[in-house]
């Protein structure tokens, strides 16, 4: 089969699988994180002090490999492929064949990825796959109690995470404990950690 031919159908082919995946991954991740809400009224354990603060430093982690690992993704190579295939095609006219048609179905590939894919890529993804928020991202932010906490400075507290009403189990924060302050229900307290593996956090008084 001609080469040029076969890099557009496995440009067309590949780009349009990894939309679908790209899709469907998303629709998954809202559903995980739904799930995991609702597992609020769990054990009456305190919240772990190692989860929350690798926050920004996973953040910052997580960009860089982004940025390196767009240069070895599969889409990049499916978007060359179609792009060399498609130009190969319309410029073969006019070229012939050789390492002039080669040389500028390469040029095609690299403009096509730069000024046609990329940027209608990041655009569509953009929406596709936003990423669930999850209780980590509720750090600093305002719970109400739902119920008065005990003597031990445990209480239910609701707050909104990913446009769902979630209620988990909260400690205040040793700080306010021994200043002796209670919770009453319906007080806003503010989220301070996060322990997703036992899906509870700590809390501070506003």
């Amino acid at each position: 089969m001609d080469p040029y031919i076969t890099s557009l159908l496995l440009g067309v082919v590949g780009l349009g699988a990894m939309a679908v995946s790209g899709l469907g991954a998303h629709a998954a991740g809202h559903g995980h994180a739904g799930h995991a809400g609702g597992h609020g009224h769990g054990g009456h354990s305190h919240a772990g002090h190692g989860h929350a603060g690798h926050g920004h430093g996973a953040r910052e982690h997580t960009t860089t490999s982004a940025r390196i690992d767009a240069l070895r993704s599969p889409r990049l190579l499916f978007s060359l492929a179609l792009g060399f295939g498609t130009a190969g095609v319309l410029l073969r006219p006019m070229l012939g064949g050789g390492p002039l048609l080669v040389a500028a179905a390469g040029l095609g590939a690299v403009a096509f990825e730069w000024w046609i894919v990329s940027p209608l890529w990041n655009f569509a993804m953009r929406f596709a796959s936003k990423p669930a928020a999850t209780l980590e991202s509720a750090v600093s932010d305002e719970a109400t109690a739902v119920t008065a906490f005990d003597n031990n400075g445990e209480g239910i507290v609701s707050l909104e995470v990913d446009g769902q009403v979630v209620q988990i189990l909260a400690t205040l924060q040793p700080n306010d404990r021994l200043l002796g302050t209670r919770v009453r229900a319906g007080q806003r307290v503010r989220i301070e950690e996060v322990n997703t593996r036992k899906n509870c956090c700590t809390v501070s008084i506003i």
